[in-house]
């Protein structure tokens, strides 16, 4: 599976029911496990994003479904970044010489 990292930021929206947050984050989790996918882990971090989570998800169309999921419920704006583990990293990089 592909790893993904999720930078999110609370819209208005999403601020003015940030208690209800975690609830919202159960569902998120629940809709990425019926895609195939899982969440790996999740912050709510201070500075310029609110809320970090790393993911795995089958491929990256599912990542992108799972992304445009999520904005369209409008509590949340995210960047995703598409993750290499270490491994395929070295493998990369090795490949260079």
């Amino acid at each position: 599976m592909a790893n993904y990292i999720m930078l999110a930021n609370w819209t208005d929206q999403g601020m003015r029911a940030v208690s209800e947050s975690p609830e919202r984050f159960d569902a998120a989790r629940k809709t990425l496990e019926e895609m195939g996918g899982s969440v790996s882990s999740v912050f709510m971090t201070m500075g310029q994003y609110d809320l970090v989570i790393v993911y795995e998800a089958p491929d990256d169309a599912v990542a992108a479904r799972f992304t445009l999921l999520l904005g369209q419920q409008g509590n949340v704006r995210t960047q995703s970044l598409k993750a290499f583990p270490e491994d395929a990293y070295r493998r990369i990089t090795a490949s260079l010489a």
